[in-house]
């Protein structure tokens, strides 16, 4: 019995869509925000990571739903995307008013942690573009209907960034959900975001609501408690006593309450400084969980964005294998990889995903 109902991929443009607001991070390297005197700069927004990391580490095709001010800044976040081989085509351009009263483009500054001191993220994103569009900006029709997508992938923090976000999401997912396509949604609870807007009670009324029309969620610990109020009994806030059993007792309640749901998956981390963690992660599919290696003592070099290479490699696993053991595996090997380079999107290839799944260790490749 297939787990998911796939579209055949031939019948589509696309393997997957993702909706979300796409930043320029500003990454001070070994040091800190408030002593940098340089900063390297990269792309990267949950939802868009899914779809880069499944473009450029696992070679499908791909796209990304935002929009941007029609400037410079824009531009180059476009280019970045360009290079990263996501197609560019559904971005919504909004003239530019010279000072951006009425519309920007979003900053994220974060500084990678080290040791006993955590990494830290500080975002500028106030009145951007992609947090205005509202419900009708979109020509879902087209992109679901006539372009097609096996897969559509969204989040909590695009749901987060205002009070129109939420009603774009739910219009693309009935959308997706009337031409077939697959939806996964990644909760990625972001308290900063939730705060001037209803804090926690919030994100629980936008997600629930949201949920219903899920196929693949996906979250971790916090999330699932935080956004649709499921609690993980019987662990610490940092997972010092990883126990499986509590996470399954977690995904059952949340599978119950949430029918719509055909896959599960949650990462699970624990951190025992910023630059060592354990990893590994747990899937729920037709009935049966299945856990991914569990890989001890993880050396993190930049942790930002594991979570959504982690989400991109289960897709990948879904989409060709249909075989939830092997899609929690590729999701965690994947997310794995990606925390050992910096940025927020992924530089693994699928060649070493395989290797880290089969085994293979950090021997020089010559």
């Amino acid at each position: 019995m297939a787990i998911l109902n796939l579209k055949p991929a031939d019948k589509c443009k696309y393997d997957e869509i993702s909706l979300g607001e796409i930043m320029l991070r500003f990454d001070p390297g070994d040091g800190r925000i408030r002593n940098a005197r340089d900063f390297k700069v990269w792309e990267g927004g949950g939802e868009y990571n899914v779809a880069r990391g499944l473009r450029k580490c696992f070679r499908l095709r791909t796209a990304v739903v935002t929009a941007f001010a029609d400037n410079d800044i824009g531009r180059l976040v476009e280019d970045f995307i360009m290079q990263g081989g996501v197609d560019t085509g559904y971005i919504k351009w909004i003239p530019y008013d010279g000072i951006g009263r009425t519309v920007r483009n979003g900053f994220n500054f974060t500084e990678r942690g080290f040791g006993i001191r955590g990494a830290l993220g500080v975002s500028d994103r106030g009145n951007t573009a992609a947090s205005q569009l509202k419900k009708g900006d979109i020509d879902w029709e087209k992109i679901f209907g006539e372009d097609g997508a096996r897969w559509f992938h969204t989040g909590g923090i695009y749901a987060a960034l205002s009070k129109t976000t939420p009603d774009v999401i739910l219009e693309a997912m009935k959308a997706a959900k009337k031409h077939g396509t697959m939806i996964s949604y990644d909760l990625n609870y972001r308290p900063s975001l939730w705060k001037s807007i209803g804090g926690q009670e919030k994100a629980r009324e936008v997600n629930k609501e949201l949920a219903k029309y899920v196929d693949v969620m996906i979250g971790n610990e916090e999330d699932f408690t935080a956004s649709l109020g499921f609690e993980v009994e019987g662990v610490d806030e940092n997972l010092s006593k990883l126990d499986t059993g509590s996470f399954r007792k977690m995904i059952n309640k949340a599978v119950a309450a949430y029918p719509n749901f055909k896959v599960v998956a949650t990462t699970l981390r624990t951190v025992k400084t910023a630059t060592v963690n354990s990893w590994g992660a747990i899937c729920w599919a037709n009935g049966e969980f299945h856990e991914a290696t569990l890989r001890e003592d993880l050396e993190i070099y930049d942790r930002v964005g594991g979570g959504d290479s982690f989400a991109s490699g289960l897709i990948y696993g879904f989409l060709t294998t249909d075989n939830a053991k092997q899609a929690v595996e590729y999701g965690a090997a994947h997310g794995a990889l990606a925390m050992t380079t910096p940025g927020d999107t992924s530089m693994a290839s699928l060649q070493e995903v395989e290797k880290l799944m089969k085994g293979g260790g950090a021997r020089v490749v010559r």
